[in-house]
């Protein structure tokens, strides 16, 4: 299928989109910094004196334009060429975290980025044309497919649980709690914000779908689904380091979306096989610069680790566990990685 103008216009949106987004973790979580170290609470653990940081909010406005761009992206776009394309805002995150907040960027991560270009290139050229819709009635049959009932029963059913009992316990120990449910509730506003944005599409087409009622319960589901998300994202930056909550955040965000958007808008109907695995590999390639992006943090950490302190650095596994800061309290103790992620786990 050819590339279509409606996709270029898609892809442009997306791109600045990815561009602000990813400025925007890095001066919010400037703010954070600024606000725990004004008052003392922290809002990994319920402190909510971000809100009265001016950097705070200045991160927030640019995200909000990102999220705009990223809004109108979806109208032109299928969210399987829009979503993945959301790669570049960890570029733009790890770079600016290298030079900001000095969290070194490893030759190893540059690899990785050049595999995010390079999936999303793959990913572009392939991607299908946005199926045509006519009015926001079609869009909500969609909406209330079996199909799509049962992935969005599960999803809200996978967040309560993740909200009721594991973030109290381990949310603050385990980096996949918080941007767990970021990204399961952001798989169902991606749905919604494009239901919605098609919607105003045609509204400012001539065609007005204000009237009904679909289109203002898709502006409800937007609403509740991007405050859950923010409030859990603010808590996971304030906990872990950027460089892995960006990568697993995106990688399990991206991959929930497009399972919806292939659900819920049957994106590859009318795709060729080859052409389908084409999009699948380009991904893949995406989803493994994004890893590599994590490991190469993760490898100039340990050899931080091991140059400054002890022989033995801790496992990845062991620093998913134990955060930004709780590794730091048992440094003169030389206690092995393993219990102190015990003793960390009982604290809670």
């Amino acid at each position: 299928m050819g590339f279509s103008e409606d996709n270029l216009t898609g892809v442009i949106l997306a791109l600045l989109s990815s561009g602000f987004i990813g400025a925007s973790f890095i001066i919010k979580k400037k703010g954070l910094r600024r606000a725990a170290a004004a008052s003392g609470v922290r809002a990994g653990v319920g402190g909510y004196t971000y809100l009265l940081e001016p950097l705070w909010w200045i991160g927030m406005i640019i995200m909000i334009v990102g999220e705009a761009a990223n809004f109108i992206a979806y109208a032109f776009a299928p969210a399987v060429l829009v979503t993945p394309l959301g790669a570049l805002s960890i570029i733009v995150s790890a770079v600016l975290a290298h030079f900001i907040l000095k969290e070194r960027l490893h030759k190893l991560g540059v690899l990785g980025c050049v595999m995010c270009i390079a999936g999303s290139v793959i990913i572009v050229v392939h991607a299908p044309r946005e199926l045509p819709i006519t009015s926001v009635q079609e869009i909500w049959s969609m909406a209330t497919q079996p199909a799509f009932l049962l992935y969005m029963g599960s999803v809200i059913v996978l967040v309560f649980i993740l909200v009721i009992h594991f973030a109290p316990r381990c949310g603050h120990s385990n980096v996949l709690v918080f941007t767990g449910i970021c990204s399961l509730m952001g798989s169902l506003s991606v749905m919604s914000v494009k239901a919605l944005g098609t919607s105003l599409k045609l509204t400012f087409e001539g065609k007005n779908q204000l009237i009904f009622p679909e289109t203002w319960l898709f502006m409800l589901v937007v609403v509740t689904c991007v405050i859950i998300q923010m409030n859990y994202l603010n808590k996971a930056l304030d906990t872990f380091n950027t460089a892995i909550v960006s990568p697993i955040y995106y990688v399990m965000f991206t991959t929930l979306t497009i399972l919806a958007s292939v659900i819920m808008f049957k994106d590859w109907n009318g795709q060729s096989g080859a052409t389908i695995i084409s999009e699948i590999c380009g991904f893949v390639v995406v989803l493994s610069g994004t890893i590599l992006l994590q490991v190469a943090k993760d490898f100039e950490r340990s050899s931080s680790f091991r140059a400054n302190h002890t022989p033995g650095s801790p496992s990845l596994s062991t620093r998913l566990c134990t955060g930004n800061g709780e590794l730091a309290k048992y440094n003169d103790e030389e206690v092995p990685p393993e219990e102190i992620c015990l003793r960390i786990q009982e604290s809670y």
